[in-house]
C-alpha cells in the first residue's frame, strides 16, 4: 500500500520515501543520530516497532499531512517536534510501577528529556508536551502541534494492529 510519502514494507511497516526521508535528515539528522535517539531503537513501542521506528514514522506523516492539507507549517519544527514527541528514554512494557501512568505522564518525561538534550523551540515543546491529548488536558496550540496529535494516533493504531509475518 502507497501513501503520500510512505511505503509499506511486507510486515506492516512504513518507511519514509526518499524525498520526504531527506526531509527528515535536513531538520532532524541531530536527534536521529543521537545516543539518546539511538538508544530508543532497543525499546518496544507499539506491537513490535520500536520508539525510534514509531518517531520515524509519525515525522515523515506529520509532513505527509500538512502537504496534504497544504497548511503553512514550520517544517523543521513539525519534523523535529515529532521526533521528540516520544523521547521518554525507558520500556514502558517492564513492570515498574513508575510506568504505570504511561498514557497520561510520558509526554512531560519526553519533554523534559528533549529540553535536556536538544533545547526545543515553542512550537517544538508545545507538540511535545500536547501529543497525547486528550488523555493530557493541555491543548494543542500550533498547526504543527495539531498534525502531530492526529499522526501520532493514526501510526499507533497502524503500528499496533499491522499484521505480522
Amino acid at each position: 500500500m502507497e501513501k503520500e510519502g510512505l511505503k509499506e514494507e511486507k510486515r506492516g511497516r512504513f518507511e519514509p520515501d526518499g524525498e520526504i526521508y531527506e526531509e527528515l535528515l535536513k531538520y532532524g539528522k541531530d536527534i536521529m543520530d543521537s545516543p539518546g535517539m539511538q538508544k530508543s531503537k532497543q525499546f518496544v513501542h507499539h506491537g513490535d516497532v520500536s520508539v525510534y521506528e514509531h518517531s520515524l514514522h509519525v515525522a515523515a506523516s506529520c509532513l505527509a499531512i500538512a502537504r496534504k492539507l497544504k497548511w503553512k507549517v514550520d517544517e523543521r519544527a513539525l519534523v523535529r517536534g515529532a521526533l521528540m514527541h516520544d523521547y521518554f528514554q525507558y520500556d514502558w512494557h517492564e513492570p515498574d510501577r513508575t510506568h504505570r501512568w504511561h498514557g497520561f505522564i510520558h509526554a512531560r518525561r519526553a519533554l523534559r528529556n528533549a529540553e535536556r538534550d536538544f533545547s526545543p523551540n515553542e512550537v517544538e515543546r508545545n507538540m511535545i508536551e500536547t501529543h497525547m491529548f486528550p488523555l493530557n488536558l493541555r491543548l494543542p496550540r500550533y498547526r504543527e502541534s495539531v498534525i502531530l496529535t492526529i499522526a501520532d494516533k493514526i501510526c499507533s493504531v497502524q503500528e499496533t494492529t499491522a499484521r505480522r509475518g
